[in-house]
């Protein structure tokens, strides 16, 4: 006979049997683009105050994702947005800047989590308990929600890197690597703002260089 265990969903077991207390979910925003900062987001949702419509953030309009970002900011009992640097994703690569900064995030909420749920196969080094759950933003509300305020967050620095730098074209693409943002790799080199460990930025500060 099938156990017990295996006839539960992971995320049930998750939120309603494994801790009991707080639950923090967590997740980040544009490890895959060629420029800008990586972001995080941690938030404790209200159990008082549920919020409707969460989803994982890719899924949902823009309309929707700034509505319901509003929404999370009100209504949670507590969230952190956190940031790595262009030049820390430099140093460290995209993924230890990653996990830097999700640990940011949790240690900057206002109350102590039980327990944290991160979206993905891989954890942040943390003091506090902490479970990894693949397709968590899909899953677990916590998760959607921080997915959001983490998207949102970043969709806003992407416009204004694009007020500084307009000819990147950032508030299309949000730094992507897509055709017109490496064509404007191609024409102008990379801003202040590109992360230079990437294989698109550094072909283009070569090419500048060559050109030199």
């Amino acid at each position: 006979m099938p156990s017990r265990r295996s006839s539960k969903k992971p995320e049930q077991l998750t939120l309603h049997f494994s801790t009991s207390g707080l639950l923090a979910g967590v997740d980040e925003a544009g490890r895959g683009p060629l420029a800008g900062p990586v972001v995080a987001a941690a938030v404790i949702l209200d159990d008082l105050q549920p919020i409707k419509g969460l989803k994982d953030s890719k899924v949902l309009t823009e309309r929707k994702r700034d509505a319901l970002f509003d929404e999370i900011r009100g209504k949670a009992l507590c969230f952190c947005i956190a940031e790595a640097s262009v030049e820390e994703i430099d140093r460290l690569n995209i993924l230890h800047a990653t996990m830097l900064a999700m640990k940011r995030a949790v240690e900057g909420l206002r109350l102590l989590p039980a327990k944290v749920l991160v979206d993905g196969n891989r954890l942040p080094v943390l003091k506090i308990p902490a479970e990894a759950i693949v397709k968590g933003d899909a899953k677990v509300q916590a998760i959607s929600a921080a997915s959001i305020l983490a998207k949102v967050h970043r969709d806003r620095l992407c416009l204004d890197m694009h007020t500084q730098w307009p000819h990147y074209g950032f508030a299309t693409h949000k730094g992507y690597p897509t055709a017109l943002h490496l064509q404007a790799l191609r024409e102008h080199g990379a801003s202040p703002v590109h992360r230079q460990s990437f294989g698109p930025v550094r072909q283009a500060l070569n090419l500048k260089a060559a050109a030199a």
